[in-house]
């Protein structure tokens, strides 16, 4: 083979990796897009059931951007993100041990949709300085193949990464399970020798934007995690 100039290194590397990514992206917004419809379904199925029809736990769905949309449930909002960009694993994952990343190559390249966890009550009130949580990340790549880590997880269960194409009912399976997390992840009371003592300074910040708050502010987030229960599917 002949050695490459560099202009032809370029092109090369705009017909592979450039098309590539682009195709990542491509199916990723597509995933994000039944997300949105998926979310919506929840909504309207869940408040149909709620037999108390009180106004103040009925779930709703909000549509913030391409990239961003909220699900409020009760006194919680779960944020679904879709990052613009694509995204390799690090060499020390355990994607790479897989047999489908061994025999494609290409496959381990992913697009992002996060789920945060955040008070509802943060932005209703604008308190900027609150809190939230990354509770479940799904990777979608080139061939609309899925793998999803979260809390609660003990190890990454990547063996049938490649086996399933990601649809409307896996989707579903994750956002009720994002759901059910939240909902038993409840806001804990700071313990009061870290908060027994306050400046004026402070006073003053909470006059301005109010309390700083977090489910669990003070706390380690880990400790919450429930041992042997994990939030990750792998396309399986």
């Amino acid at each position: 083979m002949k050695n490459l100039s560099k202009s032809e290194k370029i092109i090369q590397k705009l017909e592979e990796k450039a098309c590539l990514k682009q195709t990542v992206f491509d199916r990723t917004q597509e995933a994000f897009r039944k997300l949105k419809e998926v979310l919506k379904k929840i909504v309207r199925e869940y408040n149909e059931k709620l037999v108390s029809n009180d106004q103040r736990v009925m779930l709703s769905f909000k549509n913030i951007s391409n990239f961003q949309c909220e699900l409020k449930v009760g006194g919680d909002l779960l944020i679904f993100y879709m990052h613009s960009n694509v995204f390799e694993f690090d060499r020390n994952h355990d994607i790479w041990k897989t047999s489908y990343i061994k025999k494609n190559r290409q496959g381990s390249f992913s697009g992002i949709i996060s789920i945060y966890n955040f008070l509802s009550d943060s932005f209703k009130y604008n308190r900027i300085n609150d809190l939230g949580y990354l509770i479940a990340r799904l990777f979608v790549n080139k061939d609309a193949h899925y793998f999803v880590e979260g809390k609660q997880q003990m190890a990454y269960l990547t063996n049938d990464f490649g086996k399933v194409v990601l649809d409307e009912k896996i989707i579903r399976d994750v956002i009720e399970s994002a759901i059910l997390y939240t909902l038993k992840f409840d806001l804990l009371v700071s313990q009061y020798d870290n908060v027994k003592i306050t400046t004026v300074e402070q006073i003053i910040e909470i006059r301005k934007i109010g309390l700083k708050t977090g489910k669990r502010l003070g706390y380690s987030f880990k400790v919450d995690d429930i041992r042997g229960k994990s939030l990750v599917y792998t396309g399986g």
